[in-house]
């Protein structure tokens, strides 16, 4: 057990993870004790304030607006117990901590673990947790507090989320080098319809904004393989089987070593998502965090 959380009052921490998970069960799954003694916990807490502190309903439950208040106080010192216990062990110059990151498909395939190696590097002693998720998804692990670190795309600003870094990402056409279209820099999506073309799902971002462009130009793109993950899209191309769609960092390392050609595509809808680097709003980030993140601000422009 990690000694932050011995900082913090065992009622507040069990009532903290019922209000994450909205369920006893899963609450008493995710601190390894019996549901009766999350319940016992819960049941303390609402005798000492005299307040029901959630509202049971069919789906599980939902924090009341004292659970709400409650919640809030919780959280802030379960952060801050976090924050102190890594800065004592930064002051033996950044020996020991964990960084929980959590990211969206892309940056995981080779960007992250890059830039993780290349951390480690000048701090060994640090420790990463890396999740992948849905861009949505990431935002409300940040939220949630089960990620420091957030690395994702995204279109609108989000309440309670700083962002650290931001950078419009525009989408790009992946070919093998020797595809007919690989001696040009940039395309239009008239230059790329004669040929065929492998698409992600169209939940994914990169292909939200590939549809609108195509409305608008009023062109209609019959995929020859459509798939949410983005490395069968990936080995597809280069196996000769098209062109495909893609975030200039997802692709960096394979266009940097030759292996993929990578072409703007001239259409306006391409520039309408950003990379953003989030954390907590009004959080107190640890130093192996900040230093984290400042390594990252490095790494994330285009090389």
């Amino acid at each position: 057990m990690r000694s932050s959380l011995r900082l913090q009052d065992t009622a507040l921490r069990y009532f903290l993870e019922v209000v994450r998970t909205g369920s006893v069960s899963e609450a008493a799954t995710r601190l390894s004790v019996s549901p009766s003694a999350v319940s016992r916990q819960v049941a303390t807490l609402e005798d000492l304030l005299g307040v029901p502190l959630f509202e049971r309903r069919p789906r599980g439950m939902a924090p009341s607006p004292a659970g709400e208040l409650l919640a809030a106080h919780a959280l802030r010192n379960a952060l801050e117990a976090d924050r102190v216990v890594a800065d004592i062990e930064a002051l033996q110059g950044l020996r020991r901590g964990l960084i929980r990151v959590c990211c969206s498909a892309g940056f995981a395939i080779e960007f992250l673990p890059k830039a993780m190696a290349q951390f480690r590097e000048q701090h060994p002693g640090m420790q990463f947790h890396l999740r992948v998720a849905a861009p949505a998804a990431v935002t409300q692990a940040v939220l949630n507090t089960e990620a420091d670190i957030g690395l994702t795309y995204s279109r609108t600003a989000e309440r309670d989320i700083e962002v650290q870094h931001r950078q419009v990402s525009p989408v790009i056409a992946i070919m093998r080098p020797d595809h007919p279209l690989a001696r040009h820099a940039s395309v239009t999506l008239a230059q790329m319809h004669p040929y065929p073309v492998a698409l992600p799902e169209r939940d994914n971002t990169v292909r939200q904004l590939f549809d609108i462009g195509c409305s608008q130009r009023q062109l209609v793109f019959d995929p020859v393989l459509v798939s949410n993950h983005f490395e069968t899209l990936t080995h597809f191309v280069l196996h000769a089987g098209g062109m495909s769609i893609s975030g200039e960092v997802t692709v960096r390392e394979r266009v940097r070593r030759g292996e993929l050609h990578a072409a703007l595509i001239r259409e306006r809808s391409m520039n309408g998502r950003a990379i953003e680097l989030q954390t907590l709003a009004g959080r107190t980030l640890p130093e192996g965090v900040r230093a984290f993140i400042a390594h990252l601000r490095q790494q994330l422009p285009p090389t």
